[in-house]
């Protein structure tokens, strides 16, 4: 087993034995191979396009499964013996329908010849696809590069389906996936057409995330500032974590007058500031846990059902196991799946029994609150405050402090960094990290909380979008704002997300808990010249060097 794609690998350097995660060495090595039949998949999906053949069915394949592959989302070995079986038959039909189209047989490379041997040893089969893969490291720095475009395709890939599920689509997108993919095994090109690739992915990642944006938007309204509370109260309960906003639409419509209080879990927290949600359903009440790496504590705590939307998936515990139910591109042995690959929403009818079965809790908790909500536009909205308040002395400097949570030690450092932000600061945050401090109450500036919640990992959009405003309204470039972002990556999603800020020419990001290690020092020192991109160091180093 080789894995290094996530930022708890073991030793900061990679996963020999077994994931950090939970994954095992078999599923690791048929994600492996499902990605290598991907990567397959791509030449052909690429000569169909060019054709004027139509490959939706095979883009939105390519997406979900990408999708699939990625930290903590699906460890069902089953699962992806069917999404590989998906992948040959979607790429032989559209061999057929290409050289059909063309009048003639075509010359496919090797790897979209490429048949697994379903009788024999699938993981053995991935462990050897992903060692030719290692194999034609040849170059560090052009591999580092390599792994870094393929994890944020992944990224890219992920935010791509959820905006599919939305309606939201650009065959833009799914034409550079495809081209990505494919471009893995190409050594022709150079170091600089590979940071080119790498940056391309950012620019790609940012068309992806506005329309997820607009998905979310147009089909729920604007979030709005929104106080959740954080305790619970007396009488039957659903517990929704994950990321899909749109399955927790359909969780709320289907359990509406059934007696039952849904409240959320990890990143669905954004959820309660969406207006069509909030107001349509006055049974969604709270948010109780914090992020993915405490499911296991939260779900024990919890006496209602569990639904585990997309992503974040944790292997079930013994004692609660029977009430978790799974959505979406997840799978883990034993959960109950409501869905299958396709896009449809589940019939949510067992869950909501379940919850009705429970016991539920018996009386309240003591109460608290956090806020959620300060999209772009609920920030923009004020942002003639906002500029008066920097105008007065009144907001020194602004601090976008967020991103992925873990369970590794060193995330501490980003509670002690909002600890110690001056009172004349704001924090924007967003993503899963936000559970680090999201509850804590930083008092106001005026009129405006000093700790806002943007949003989920993929209302990054919504933070550049206030930046980009913000800088317009000041005439600044947006390295001139007195902005400093201080972020925390886990998973390939973030990947992404840093590789967007590049594409845009931010300067002067903090990033840690630590470094990628598919990163080779020449790349980062490369991006550190380029982009002054730095590790975090101490909350107290960093931000003197912010404040200057």
């Amino acid at each position: 087993m080789f894995c290094e794609q996530c930022e708890q690998t073991a030793s900061g350097n990679g996963c020999h034995q077994f994931g950090a995660c939970g994954k095992s060495p078999e599923v690791n090595a048929i994600q492996d191979l499902m990605v290598y039949c991907l990567r397959g998949l791509a030449p052909v999906v690429l000569e169909a396009k060019g054709l004027g053949l139509d490959t939706h069915q095979a883009d939105a394949f390519i997406c979900e499964t990408l999708f699939a592959t990625m930290t903590n989302v699906n460890f069902h070995v089953r699962r992806f013996t069917d999404y590989l079986h998906q992948c040959l038959a979607l790429r032989e039909t559209l061999k057929s329908a290409a050289e059909e189209k063309a009048g003639r047989p075509l010359d496919w490379p090797a790897i979209s010849d490429y048949v697994p041997d379903f009788e024999g040893n699938l993981a053995e089969q991935g462990e050897n696809a992903n060692l030719h893969f290692l194999s034609q490291a040849q170059d560090v720095d052009i591999f580092s590069l390599k792994l870094t475009a393929l994890y944020g395709i992944k990224g890219l890939a992920s935010y791509t389906f959820h905006a599919y599920e939305l309606g939201q689509e650009d065959d833009a997108i799914y034409a550079f996936i495809v081209r990505g993919l494919a471009a893995l095994d190409r050594q022709d090109l150079a170091l600089g057409d590979w940071v080119a690739l790498a940056l391309e992915v950012g620019a790609m990642n940012l068309r992806a995330m506005e329309l997820l944006d607009r998905g979310h938007t147009e089909t729920f309204g604007h979030p709005t500032p929104t106080p959740v509370p954080l305790n619970h109260k007396p009488g039957k309960a659903i517990l929704v974590s994950g990321h899909d906003i749109k399955q927790l639409a359909a969780i709320l419509e289907q359990s509406q007058n059934k007696g039952v209080t849904v409240y959320t879990h990890g990143e669905l927290l954004p959820a309660h500031g969406y207006p069509k949600l909030k107001e349509k359903y006055p049974h969604l009440y709270g948010h109780f846990g914090t992020a993915w790496q405490n499911q296991t504590k939260d779900f024990a705590a919890f006496p209602g059902a569990i639904a585990v939307t997309t992503n974040c998936l944790m292997p079930p515990h013994e004692h609660y196991g029977e009430k978790i139910f799974t959505v979406g591109p997840v799978g883990y042995p034993g959960l109950k799946a409501l869905s299958t690959s396709e896009n449809t929403t589940p019939d949510y009818t067992p869950l909501i029994e379940t919850a009705l079965a429970l016991p539920g809790f018996a009386e309240e908790s003591e109460y608290r609150q956090a806020l959620t909500g300060f999209a772009h536009n609920a920030v923009m909205t004020v942002a003639d405050q906002v500029i008066e308040a920097v105008k007065q002395g009144q907001i020194r400097h602004f601090f976008l402090v967020g991103g992925c949570d873990g369970a590794k030690p060193g995330r501490t450092y980003y509670t002690e960094f909002v600890e110690q932000v001056p009172e004349d600061c704001v924090v924007l945050t967003l993503a899963c990290g936000k559970f680090r401090f999201f509850d804590k109450d930083l008092g106001a500036i005026g009129a405006l909380p000093r700790l806002m919640d943007v949003g989920q990992c993929n209302d990054a959009y919504s933070a550049i979008q206030i930046a980009l405003g913000l800088a317009q309204a000041f005439d600044l470039e947006v390295n001139e704002l007195p902005l400093s972002m201080i972020l925390s990556w886990y998973e390939q999603k973030a990947v992404a997300v840093l590789l967007t800020l590049l594409h845009l020419g931010i300067k002067n990001i903090r990033l840690g808990p630590t470094l990628p290690a598919f990163i080779s020092p020449n790349v980062f020192k490369l991006l550190s010249e380029t982009y002054h991109l730095q590790a975090i160091t101490t909350p107290e180093r960093d931000l003197a060097a912010c404040l200057g």
